[in-house]
């Protein structure tokens, strides 16, 4: 425990006081269908109340809503939740008033050499990237990387013909959105890969996102187009053991990652990209110092603490818990769905996983739901009539027949889609 000076004294309490107030909230009971926060409205002015799961309400959360609508859209990863519960000693950090209050690192960097040093031995030890010869790039999750790193693959010579923003369909509809909001000159959002696969334009350039395992269909995908004119962006958020077999280590000149995918802690907004270019890595870098000046210092130091959880036992313990959720997940889903003429799901393969030593099924963060009978030309809209909100395939590229559904959101969530989805089926046979 570090001491305090006091008033002519040495104080020990800080962090006991600080220990006792995040177990007090902690200890409240929110009838295991939702949590209380040291940040929970009425902790200003007494006791934090719980903020209850989606289709359950009450002081305690213990009152289920039965006509409610079940969300499927977020990709919101809280089935990692109870393994944090589990672990919450070893994961928990006490941040004092005067932690790292400068802009910058001892240093004058932007990135702490401790958790660099981590993230490059989580790789190694999960087999799933090749660091070496790497530059890494910290930003606010992987939203803020995939624009920085347009930003700095993209034409800036010539602003009468900006580089082509491309993607294979279905796609993650951020790369056309993020694209087209900034409205940059030197970049545009150019559609379909395929489109471009015979046909490009030899006075052009082109940067084609790549995402592997592909979100939301769960597919590995590999780059479409080739040639002195393409860059890539490899966006590897969903490339690890727990969503998908690790085959081989990915080895590409930009490749993206997030801690939200990887331990489920979304709301800390952190990511890393790994750059083979130093051109591109100062762009990137220079990028990140203008918009943000860096990400938080109290999100590196919670990050650092839960990738030394991760690699306990060589990160066997929190991937094979992760992997066991996804996979009855999809198991359960299938199962349901493998009866039904109206839906069908996308084909997942069973594939060797370099990390796990195994044979192993599928385990997608999404369902990529296709409504098969004529009639249902608006598949979002079919689900949206039994009160489930999935993310409309048209978002994603794709025919209004898809929708995406999440498989990552809390037990409750998922629970509740299971039996809306086996009512629908149910009602085949009526």
């Amino acid at each position: 425990m570090i001491n305090l000076y006091f008033g002519g004294g040495w104080e020990q309490r800080w962090t006991k006081l600080a220990a006792e107030e995040a177990e007090n909230v902690a200890s409240i009971s929110c009838s295991g269908h939702g949590r209380a926060f040291l940040d929970s409205l009425g902790a200003g002015i007494g006791k934090p109340i719980c903020e209850c799961n989606a289709c359950f309400k009450g002081s305690d959360c213990a009152e289920f809503v039965p006509d409610c609508v079940v969300d499927a859209d977020s990709g919101d990863p809280m089935f990692l939740e109870p393994f944090w519960l589990k672990h919450a000693a070893s994961s928990a950090v006490v941040v004092p008033g005067w932690h790292r209050m400068s802009y910058e690192f001892n240093d004058c960097s932007l990135i702490s050499k401790e958790l660099k040093m981590h993230i490059r031995k989580l790789h190694a030890t999960v087999g799933n990237a090749n660091t070496d010869g790497r530059y890494m790039i910290f930003g606010a999750g992987a939203t803020q990387l995939l624009n920085a790193a347009v930003h700095s693959l993209s034409s800036h010579d010539d602003p009468s013909s900006p580089s082509r923003i491309v993607a294979s369909v279905p796609y993650y509809p951020v790369y056309r959105e993020q694209t087209q909001f900034f409205e940059s000159n030197n970049y545009k959002f150019s559609g379909e890969t395929s489109m471009w696969k015979d046909n490009m334009d030899s006075l052009s350039n082109y940067i084609e996102f790549v995402t592997s395992p592909n979100n939301p269909d769960g597919q590995l995908k590999k780059a479409v187009l080739q040639g002195p004119s393409v860059k890539t962006i490899h966006d590897l958020a969903y490339f690890w053991p727990h969503f998908t077999p690790i085959p081989a280590p990915a080895d590409e000149d930009l490749m993206v990652f997030t801690i939200s995918k990887l331990t489920g802690h979304a709301g800390s907004r952190f990511g890393w990209a790994l750059i083979k270019n130093e051109a591109v890595y100062q762009r990137m870098l220079a990028y990140m110092s203008l918009s943000t000046h860096g990400v938080p210092r109290e999100t590196q130091l919670r990050v650092l603490k839960l990738l030394k959880v991760v690699l306990e036992e060589k990160g066997r313990e929190m991937f094979e818990f992760g992997y066991e959720a996804m996979r009855n997940r999809w198991k359960k889903l299938s199962k349901i769905l493998s009866i039904s003429k109206r839906f069908s799901l996308q084909d997942l393969e069973h594939q060797n996983c370099s990390f796990s030593k195994i044979f192993r099924a599928p385990s997608p963060a999404f369902a990529w739901l296709k409504c098969e009978k004529e009639e249902d030309k608006n598949c979002f809209e079919v689900l949206k009539t039994s009160n489930i909100i999935g993310r409309e395939g048209s978002l994603f590229g794709a025919e209004s027949r898809f929708v995406r559904l999440s498989l990552v959101q809390s037990q409750d969530d998922f629970d509740l889609l299971l039996q809306r989805m086996e009512t629908l089926v149910v009602l085949e046979e009526k």
